[in-house]
């Protein structure tokens, strides 16, 4: 049986990959900040795996470099999806960027020293598609593109934390002799079923329109991708011999929060969605009261797009339908009473 450490299982991206590890016969030895969630993991994924025999939990803290030189040892690959992801804009940019380079370096470091085969980073599409000009802001981006971290005006503090996590991870692939391998998924922004309360932040798009409390729709729109597809192109990723050494971007496709609401309308004809486009200064103004706003100001009116060509050609990729991963997600919001 082999091993995969899998940081961040707790997470709603570490969970689906963890549920998907297991099912393909991995043993998962799965990090989390503290053992009081433990148990309660332990539950939900065994709701979707008969295998949850095979799933060992740890307590673990991306700064602490003697734990990952222990969990690393005999690991054939490591799962790296643990990265701090705030719900509002921190004060201080080292907040976010000094955990999530070091949390990989370190991890990078003890993986290399204990001969692990392949390191699989969980990146961002947010590492391809900012830091640009006004000019040059719409598009088709690909994997040959890098966010500029030095162009404040058109990245956040968790875009910058994300590109320069992954640089560090490149620059110390580049230098290091061990023979071990990297690959980074950089997937847009992930919707899917949710497993439990504890769910991942771009699920507030599908459940602030449920809930009512979106009373008109921003002119903004993202790459989306359903949680289930991500995790099955991270393990693509860790084990097509291709894709070593590789960038993948995870995409099912752009869509605007009008499209999303569209889907939902069909879906679930009986609620109430909003149907008024707010115009971008009116969510600048929103934005001062309502902080989760702010983080998004940079895409108003702006179409980012990501291609998910070198996925799907290189390592047969098919994800799920954009349709699938909103109306799941709303389906899963409801049921566990997220939305009433």
């Amino acid at each position: 049986m082999k091993k995969v450490l899998l940081t961040g299982i707790t997470g709603f991206l570490g969970s689906h990959t963890a549920i998907q590890l297991l099912e393909k016969n991995y043993e998962v030895i799965g990090t989390l900040r503290s053992l009081k969630r433990a148990e309660s993991i332990k539950n939900t994924i065994a709701k979707h795996t008969d295998k949850v025999q095979n799933l060992t939990l740890v307590e673990a803290e991306l700064n602490d470099k003697g734990i990952w030189q222990k969990l690393t040892e005999s690991v054939d690959y490591v799962q790296h999806i643990a990265s701090p992801f705030p719900r509002e804009l921190p004060k201080n940019d080292d907040e976010l960027i000094i955990p999530a380079k070091n949390g990989v370096l370190n991890i990078l470091k003890a993986a290399s020293q204990n001969g692990v085969k392949r390191v699989v980073l969980t990146s961002s599409s947010s590492a391809i598609l900012y830091g640009r000009e006004k000019h040059d802001r719409n598009g088709t981006f690909d994997e040959t593109t890098w966010t500029d971290v030095t162009n404040t005006a058109d990245t956040t503090p968790y875009f910058r934390s994300k590109t320069i996590a992954e640089k560090a991870a490149w620059d110390f692939i580049a230098n290091d002799t061990s023979g071990m391998q990297l690959a980074t998924v950089l997937p847009g922004a992930i919707l899917g079923p949710v497993l439990e309360e504890d769910f991942g932040t771009s699920a507030n798009i599908v459940i602030k329109a449920l809930d009512g409390t979106m009373p008109a729709v921003p002119k903004i729109g993202f790459d989306m991708v359903d949680v289930r597809s991500v995790a099955e192109l991270l393990i693509l990723a860790m084990e097509k011999p291709q894709a070593a050494n590789q960038r993948y971007a995870g995409s099912a496709g752009f869509m605007t929060f009008k499209d999303v609401i569209e889907v939902l309308r069909s879906g679930f004809p009986n609620r109430k969605f909003p149907s008024m486009v707010l115009p971008d200064f009116a969510v600048r103004l929103f934005s001062n009261f309502d902080k989760t706003l702010q983080p998004i100001l940079i895409d108003l009116s702006v179409q980012r797009k990501l291609s998910n060509g070198k996925a799907v050609n290189q390592l047969g990729w098919h994800p799920l339908s954009n349709k699938e991963a909103i109306l799941s997600c709303a389906k899963s919001v409801l049921e566990l009473g997220i939305v009433k």
